[in-house]
This record gives structure tokens, C-alpha cells and sequence, in this order.
């Protein structure tokens, strides 16, 4: 059965910045499912914040396996109901993979339960990205290292929960340091933050990048475990 996918995208640097427009002709989302589009074992959508229930209404959300998101300007108008239909599905099994300034997405922030704030820096510095679990199936086919020539700096400290497993760990050329790949279990769903991706800088195209999300995606999907539906009430008691 192939994994069903939907990737999430604010979609308003595309419209509003031509920089980035250039960059991402077809929108962040528009990338990001193009990469995933080509696996044979996965199948991929799209939404954004502009739609109906911002993409993500019951119907979407009950057939998607992995939710991928990205968010950076609006994060403050993604509604509460969404807000608890995503934390919702995560803890039943959904998984999520959330991308670069998707740290302060409202989701992210109410599964991890902390303020999620980091140092940054805008300089188009290099970025190194380190794996640190080569055996994690999330590093599949990746080199020791890969760099990004250009991205925005996140730095330590990153003000998350002690993540179940650091995969990677990226340097910066004016000397910070970041976990840029953590690993979470939320009920049954699995969350992967992955740090890079700012939204001027083609790291969406890149190989690398895409290989980690490709990896995320697979790591990130449910299990053959039973089905957690939460707030059901049991069955009535049996008489012996």
C-alpha cells in the first residue's frame, strides 16, 4: 500500500516576495511533492493556508499517512480546529515532518509543549549538515556530511523537548551549532523536525534534501500497529 502524503504550505512568500517566487516557481509545496511524487510508494497531494479549512478538513486529514509542512509568515492564522485535528491524528498514528521555520508552526509547538524558540541569523552562510545516527533509516543513502552553500543560521539553543533520537546535527560558518534533525513519538505518530529550508535559497531542489525528506516521509508513516481513537468510551462490561 503506498504511503499517502500531504504537504502543507503556507504559500505567502510565493506570492508576495518575487525572489522567492523565482525560486520556487510552483510554490515550496509544489517542490517538496514534486521530489516525493516520483517514489512508486508514495502518493502526494497538496494544501495551503489560503483553502478551505487551510487544505485540511476531515476528509484530507483521515487519508493522509504522513502530513509534510512548512510555515513561516502566518503561523498565527492557522485556526484552533485545525490546530486540534492535526495534534489529533499525530497521536493516532499520522506522521509529521516538519520543515525549517515550521519550529514555531501552532502544531509543532502544541505537540512539543515548549516555547520551540532558537537563535538565527539571515547571512547566507554555509551550513554543514552532520549525521550523527548513520544506522537511523532517516540517513539511508546520505554521505558523513552534506553542505547547503547558503542558508539562514539556526542556532543552539533550540528550546525543544529531549528529542527520542538527533540524527543530524548541523555547523555554521559563523561558528553555531543546531540539532537540524530530531526525532519525536507523540501517542502513535512520529515527528521529524528537519532544520533547513529557508525560503530564498533552493535547498528544496537539492539532492541531499530531498533524500532526507524522502527517508522522513517513510520513517514517519504508521505502523501495523491497532488504531488509536482517542475519547472513544468502552464497550459495556460483560457479565461473567
Amino acid at each position: 500500500m503506498k504511503i499517502r502524503v500531504t504537504v502543507w504550505n503556507e504559500n505567502r512568500h510565493e506570492k508576495s516576495d518575487p525572489a522567492v517566487a523565482a525560486v520556487y516557481p510552483g510554490g515550496i509545496h509544489g517542490a517538496i511533492a514534486e521530489a516525493l511524487s516520483a517514489e512508486p510508494d508514495m502518493t502526494t497531494r497538496t494544501a495551503t493556508l489560503d483553502e478551505p479549512s487551510h487544505g485540511l478538513g476531515d476528509p484530507v486529514l483521515s487519508d493522509t499517512d504522513v502530513l509534510v509542512w512548512w510555515g513561516h509568515l502566518a503561523h498565527g492564522e492557522v485556526k484552533d480546529e485545525i490546530v486540534d485535528k492535526v495534534q489529533r491524528r499525530v497521536l493516532e498514528g499520522m506522521g509529521l515532518v516538519v520543515l525549517h521555520s515550521g519550529h514555531m508552526s501552532r502544531p509543532f509547538m502544541r505537540l512539543m509543549g515548549t516555547s520551540c524558540l532558537l537563535r538565527w541569523r539571515e547571512a547566507g552562510e554555509k551550513e554543514r549538515v552532520w549525521v550523527v545516527e548513520p544506522g537511523h533509516p532517516i540517513a539511508d543513502g546520505l554521505p558523513p556530511h552534506f553542505e547547503l552553500p547558503h542558508e539562514e543560521m539556526y542556532g543552539e539553543r533550540f528550546d525543544i523537548p529531549a528529542p527520542d533520537v538527533t540524527v543530524f546535527i548541523s555547523w555554521f560558518a559563523g561558528g553555531n551549532v543546531f540539532r537540524s534533525g530530531c526525532c519525536f513519538t507523540r501517542g502513535k505518530g512520529k515527528i521529524f523536525y528537519f532544520r533547513p529550508g529557508h525560503e530564498t535559497f533552493p535547498t528544496y531542489h537539492q539532492k541531499e534534501v530531498r533524500t532526507v525528506i524522502r527517508n522522513a516521509v517513510r520513517w514517519a508513516a504508521p505502523g501495523a500497529g491497532p488504531m488509536m481513537k482517542l475519547g472513544d468510551p468502552e464497550p459495556p462490561l460483560e457479565k461473567i
